[in-house]
């Protein structure tokens, strides 16, 4: 009896430990290759198009959401790839020659290895997660979104709060597709409201600024966008947008209000991101609530199609 249970438990661990071995064994089926940058390890690695999706939507995107919402993702992060690729006469990722994106995110999008996900997860969360998200990926497979025959920028964030901001407010640029829409959808996100706090000197310091003579009002909003995000802002003597205010401070978003208490400025945030385009958390929502990757797509990227991609 002992021995069928030592048995047991070594096929058990054998089977647990099994995706570490296959991580790099498993070759890549043929298709579209991407040649990613990892920049931790700065080098450069080819994958097949379908398999760097996964390992995105893997990092972007919560596995626990809805099925329809990975849908979306792989679709939106195929679509951001595809408009990079150099062989799609895209501009690849110029800070490394050969290369068409990088896994950090600040540059294009993020994605993890199998390895990267297996430490993520555990063993037993991989199998499972992994599972799922290539079932998400699969079923989307080779789709992109376009616009005018071309594909999007498709942008996507983590929370909008209320309303999606329209890719004008942000970066001064209309763009067709990139329209504020109402978000009802995401207020399960753990980040739909965050307070940042400051000292008036912290504040001031981190601004560049000096501590103005009654000790640092409170910072005055001048101007709110159409989706209710901060256009501009005063601090003290200096006058800044609402996204160099974001990025410098490090708040969630440019939707916030600002107050002075016990001595010290509350920025109180609404929604995790920059706003344009698709909020993760508001698919996941529609996707609770019974809706397709296609009808997600289409509420937050207006005007577009879904097209196949064809290889040569």
């Amino acid at each position: 009896m002992r021995q069928l249970t030592g048995l047991f438990l070594f096929f058990f661990v054998l089977l647990c430990l099994l995706p570490l071995f296959l991580v790099k064994c498993t070759p890549a089926p043929p298709g579209i290759t991407v040649h990613l940058y990892l920049k931790e390890e700065k080098r450069i690695i080819a994958l097949d198009l379908e398999e760097y999706v996964k390992g995105v939507v893997a990092a972007e995107m919560p596995a626990e959401f809805g099925l329809e919402a990975l849908k979306a993702q792989a679709v939106a992060a195929r679509t951001v790839a595809v408009r990079r690729l150099r062989c799609f006469g895209g501009t690849g990722y110029p800070a490394a020659p050969g290369a068409d994106l990088s896994d950090d995110v600040r540059d294009s999008q993020a994605w993890l290895s199998r390895r990267q996900l297996i430490a993520k997860w555990g063993l037993l969360g991989y199998r499972r997660y992994w599972r799922k998200i290539s079932a998400a990926v699969e079923a989307t497979s080779g789709l992109i979104l376009t616009y005018d025959g071309q594909p999007i920028d498709a942008l996507y964030h983590s929370t909008s709060g209320p309303r999606t901001a329209d890719a004008e407010e942000l970066w001064g640029k209309s763009v067709p597709y990139l329209k504020s829409v109402p978000c009802s959808f995401g207020q399960h996100s753990p980040r739909y409201q965050q307070e940042r706090v400051f000292t008036v000197p912290e504040l001031f310091s981190t601004l560049g600024l000096a501590e103005s003579a009654d000790g640092g009002a409170a910072p005055r909003i001048l101007k709110r966008t159409a989706s209710g995000r901060v256009g501009t802002v005063q601090v003290g003597k200096g006058v800044f947008s609402g996204n160099e205010l974001r990025l410098r401070l490090g708040l969630a978003s440019t939707n916030f209000t600002v107050h002075r208490r016990e001595g010290k400025v509350i920025f109180t945030t609404v929604g995790y991101g920059h706003g344009v385009g698709l909020c993760q958390y508001g698919a996941d929502g529609m996707a609770q609530a019974g809706k397709a990757f296609t009808e997600i797509l289409h509420y937050y990227y207006q005007g577009v199609e879904l097209k196949k991609l064809r290889l040569n």
